[in-house]
């Protein structure tokens, strides 16, 4: 199977974080991206539960949960930041999340047009080495998606060191001879 990196997220505004989020930085963990609409049904009652649910479930050592609020209809109701933080009080939701950048069109936000998403819920995994794993457009059960990140915490990585180094490459990993 050839993989291929994910694509950059395009991000106005994080909450829930003191620092921007960069997927260089989380690099060596799974990520579990989880797009996302205040006002959609299924991402309420479905998708972000289970977001929280990886993240407590989960080392995070071993994973990242990212949520991405991706706003292609109703902006005026959901559009602000300050809408958004709210609504992640009030559902307590405490993962990182990131603001989609609208495009200048004002249609599609940026990251959901890279990625070519078909909508909200979309759940998304990303190796740790930064490939992209998974893109499914609705809601996935509890123990396909715990599965799948299983197997992904198991998958032999990367070791980045600090000086950027890698004993990796595409026909396995080699022991460091440091």
């Amino acid at each position: 199977m050839r993989l291929a990196l994910a694509k950059p997220w395009q991000i106005s505004h994080w909450l829930n974080t003191t620092n921007p989020i960069t997927q260089e930085s989380l690099l060596g963990k799974v990520v579990l991206l989880d797009v996302f609409q205040m006002l959609c049904p299924g991402c309420v009652s479905h998708a972000l539960p289970q977001a929280m649910r990886v993240a407590q479930a989960f080392n995070p050592a071993d994973i990242a949960v990212i949520g991405l609020h991706s706003v292609f209809e109703n902006h005026n109701a959901q559009g602000s930041k300050e809408t958004l933080a709210a609504f992640l009080h009030e559902y307590k939701i405490d993962f990182p999340v990131g603001i989609d950048s609208p495009d200048a069109s004002g249609r599609l936000p940026q990251t959901m047009a890279s990625y070519g998403l078909q909508g909200t819920p979309t759940t998304i995994l990303i190796d740790r080495r930064g490939n992209l794993r998974k893109q499914k457009f609705g809601f996935e059960a509890d123990l396909v998606l715990g599965a799948e990140i299983m197997s992904l915490i198991l998958e032999p990585h990367e070791r980045l060191y600090e000086t950027g180094q890698s004993n990796c490459d595409d026909a396995g990993c080699a022991v460091p001879t440091e």
